[in-house]
């Protein structure tokens, strides 16, 4: 089913929705082996379609020049791309606070905070 979802793709792609046989095949083909993504947004795609059948619904059309995607092709691409209306409740993660340590400094280092520190009391005394 997802060749056929993908077929609807090249041809909702293709100006004025048509394409030759050979066309279709050869981009069906490049699609469908790229990769996991591709391949796992169509699964995605026909399972919300099950039974579809691209040519007996009316939403390719076959002629002697090639393939065209009708009107209510591209209206069903259109509705099984739409975001399903789904709810997911996202639990808040719980933040435990964090108390900042104090680094642990080499000894050779002079820590800038303890040098001001120094001068205000040069300064003071």
């Amino acid at each position: 089913m997802s060749i056929q979802i993908t077929t609807l793709k090249v041809l909702a792609g293709q100006p004025g929705g048509r394409a030759t046989h050979a066309d279709v095949t050869r981009s069906v083909a490049i699609l469908m082996s790229s990769g996991a993504d591709w391949s796992d947004r169509m699964k995605r795609l026909a399972a919300r379609a099950p039974d579809l059948s691209i040519f007996s619904s009316g939403y390719v059309i076959r002629d002697d020049s090639g393939w065209q995607i009708t009107d209510a092709g591209r209206a069903f691409l259109t509705s099984i791309e739409a975001p399903t209306c789904e709810t997911t409740v996202i639990e808040p993660e719980i933040v435990q606070p964090v108390l900042a340590a104090e680094p642990n400094l080499l000894t050779n280092v002079v820590r800038i905070t303890d040098l001001a520190d120094r001068r205000r009391r040069r300064e003071a005394a």
